[in-house]
């Protein structure tokens, strides 16, 4: 009996080692993972994002969005985060995104905006830094894996030098690995996060490749470089030849021809199941990209209609992930708004990607001094226009930088970010502020605003002056 028992155990033993042999599982026991392409759940439920960006560190008082943002269907809410570079979020306000998150049954995606533009804005953090941030945050993150993604570095190169972005990149998962975190990352591309020299589509797997767990996503954000189907479809393509797990972790919408297509990102994610996470829920100092007004959920604008309620937006196609339940019905909109965001808007205003970055590398030769200055007319519709001037270095660098133009039919300026400009008549002058004054020799920063215009808006004469 004891023989036969001992030859039963044998052949158990085997059936069990040739079924561990044959049907390895193709994601982890615990926690959002990669499988191939897609990002799944801890019971290999296909997880495809449809979410909504919050800008959280700016409007911490505005907590009521995470129910108004479920309340479209989303199921993934993309949380802005700082550091330092802003009023820093601390353990327990990012424990208390967390709770807002999982109470509301949304996917919480964290990212530090405080990396936004290195190597061209001045004021922004290394990706190294971005780490620290997070292992400072440890305590709130781990056991948390089911529920958060940890974005590392929001558009953490501009378009200086964006080759240094990979090993950049690579350093900064090794380092969260090494440091414990067994969350899902997630990697934002560079020039302002649209890749529009293509770093992170040609060296991608090198990116993957440094992550041990093999449990990292890559992010485009597509603004204005993505104006066009076939600029969009090209760009998804490359990555679906590869095996590349990808997300739209931003991206805006087509209000002037020069714009983002966002009905063809919509149509291309929802057919290929890709996720996507648009910019943002309110409180943008450029309210074009606002989904409401101020932060009220009864007032969709045309972006918010667009993003929730179009034919492949929001409440078509969002799923809940599983691990809150199978209901994708979202809940009643609130029929009062929620609290008034404040009046004053933040010192610093959301950093958004240029909306008229080159689509090949500039070829011209800097000024030999001083510094020159771009007007663009990014935006326009009936007696309103959105506008951008790019301030470039000569040949030595500068402290600061004033620009001047003078407007010829009428024009005027009503609010600006990343510049203070002033007006009188139709003279209009905007100088740096404390962030972004001082450039190399051959460096360039951009400043936005909005305008009023009635007739026509010629595109008038600049003039700039170093310091």
């Amino acid at each position: 009996m004891r023989r036969q028992l001992s030859i039963l155990g044998a052949v158990v033993a085997a059936l069990a080692a040739s079924v561990i042999m044959f049907v390895s599982p193709a994601y982890a026991a615990t926690g959002l993972h990669i499988s191939g392409t897609n990002i799944v759940e801890a019971n290999g439920s296909n997880f495809i994002m449809r979410g909504i960006n919050h800008a959280h560190t700016w409007y911490t008082n505005q907590t009521s969005s995470f129910a108004n943002i479920k309340a479209t269907g989303a199921n993934t809410v993309r949380v802005v985060l700082s550091g330092g570079r802003w009023t820093a979020n601390s353990a327990s306000d990012v424990a208390n995104v967390i709770s807002l998150c999982k109470a509301n049954k949304m996917i919480c995606v964290l990212e530090d905006h405080d990396t936004t533009g290195y190597g061209e804005d001045g004021a922004a953090y290394t990706l190294d830094q971005a780490v620290n941030y997070w292992i400072g945050l440890k305590s709130v993150l781990v056991g948390q894996e089911d529920y958060v993604i940890i974005n590392i570095g929001n558009e953490p190169i501009g378009n200086n030098n964006p080759g240094q972005w990979t090993a950049a990149t690579v350093a900064a998962i090794q380092k969260m690995r090494s440091n414990g975190f067994q969350h899902m990352l997630m990697i934002d591309a560079p020039n302002w996060g649209q890749d529009w020299q293509y770093v992170m589509r040609d060296n991608g797997q090198t990116i993957l490749d440094a992550d041990t767990q093999h449990n990292t996503v890559l992010s485009i954000h597509m603004y204005a470089v993505f104006n066009t189907a076939s600029s969009i479809t090209s760009y998804l393509d490359t990555f679906k030849s590869k095996g590349w797990p990808l997300v739209i972790g931003e991206f805006g919408w087509q209000f002037s021809s020069s714009e983002v297509d966002d009905q063809t990102i919509l149509k291309e994610a929802v057919a290929r199941g890709l996720g996507y996470i648009g910019w943002s829920w309110s409180g943008n100092t450029d309210p074009i990209l606002d989904m409401t007004t101020n932060f009220n959920p009864a007032q969709l604008t045309t972006w918010g209609q667009r993003i929730v309620n179009g034919a492949n937006g929001i409440k078509a196609t969002a799923k809940q992930a599983t691990i809150f339940g199978t209901s994708t019905t979202p809940t009643t909109p609130p029929t009062t708004p929620p609290t008034t965001p404040p009046t004053t808007p933040p010192t610093t205003p959301p950093t958004t990607p240029p909306t008229t970055p080159p689509t090949t590398p500039p070829t011209t030769n800097p000024p030999t001094g001083g510094c020159t200055a771009a007007y663009a007319i990014t935006g326009q519709w009936p007696g309103g226009f959105q506008g951008e001037v790019k301030v470039t270095a000569g040949g030595s660098a500068i402290n600061g930088w004033t620009v001047s133009w003078t407007y010829a039919n009428g024009q005027s300026v009503s609010q600006a970010w990343n510049a203070t400009v002033t007006s009188s008549g139709s003279a209009v002058t905007a100088r740096n502020v404390s962030y972004n004054g001082k450039l190399a020799a051959g460096a360039s920063t951009t400043f936005g605003f909005l305008g009023s215009w009635a007739g026509s808006n010629p595109v008038p004469s600049v003039s700039c002056a170093a310091s």
